[in-house]
């Protein structure tokens, strides 16, 4: 797909809880074309330590109201000059960068959408397209604490949403690999985003289980077009950088001890 560098206006930037905030972004032009598992790089402007731009999921996209939107967490100072960011405010953007999620053919396949921390961003959007396409996915997202569960209620409008936290503060407590709703459906398909460690124990339930499965990875994409090899992934295939050919990856390509 063509890349696009635009000035988008911050639209609205929305105070999830103390560490995340939500930029929904507009532009006098029509949006480029985005898909599920997509990503782009934002540059951050006005950071004495911050040089690169920072890759930023694609949450979701809306059409009519020509937004796109972009779920942050506050890790460092870059991220942090995002959450200043005020309504009116231009933000340079790449978009959109690397490869999406592949889509079943029988709309009957039973779909588990993983989501853990700030990776549930891309979960939404992919949610929401196979809700379009006639699919009823079932989201299993999971978290520290309850403050720390993000968009339940819009995730909610595209499926069957169930939670773990590790203090048990909502849903079930514990990791997402131990959520009962894995005894209760034998699912076709599973997509996962999140800390690395939980997508290799997704992984290793949908090995064991013949499940095919496929995860967008968060390695560090510093430029977006494979050519500073941050984010490089040993792969069946070889090295590989994550930015141009993934994110997204199916288990079977990954050299994962699963």
């Amino acid at each position: 797909m063509k890349k696009f560098i635009l000035d988008l206006m911050v639209k609205e930037n929305v105070k999830l809880n103390d560490t995340n905030v939500l930029l929904k972004m507009t532009s006098q032009d029509n949006l480029p074309n985005m898909l599920p598992g997509q990503f782009a790089e934002l540059r951050i402007d006005g950071s004495p330590t911050t040089f690169l731009r920072r890759p930023i999921s694609i949450n979701f996209v809306d059409k009519k109201l020509n937004e796109v939107w972009f779920l942050v967490q506050l890790v460092g100072d870059g991220t942090k000059r995002l959450a200043e960011l005020r309504s009116g405010d231009l933000l340079n953007v790449m978009l959109p960068l690397g490869n999406t999620f592949t889509t079943p053919q029988k709309t009957s396949d039973k779909l588990l959408l993983v989501g853990g921390g700030v990776g549930t961003a891309p979960m939404l959007f992919l949610g929401e397209q196979l809700s379009k396409q006639g699919f009823k996915p079932v989201f299993l997202l999971g978290a520290r604490s309850k403050k720390d569960l993000l968009q339940l209620d819009l995730f909610a409008a595209y499926g069957d949403v169930y939670t773990t936290t590790e203090d048990g503060s909502y849903g079930e407590q514990g990791y997402v690999t131990q959520h009962s709703i894995l005894e209760q459906i034998k699912f076709d398909q599973i997509y996962t985003c999140g800390p690395k460690p939980m997508m290799v124990a997704v992984a290793k339930y949908a090995k064991a289980n013949n499940i095919n499965c496929e995860v967008s990875l968060e390695n560090t994409m510093a430029c977006g077009i494979g050519a500073c090899l941050c984010c490089v992934e040993n792969t069946q295939e070889g090295h590989l950088c994550v930015c141009t050919e993934g994110p997204v990856f199916n288990i079977n390509k990954l050299l994962w001890q699963i």
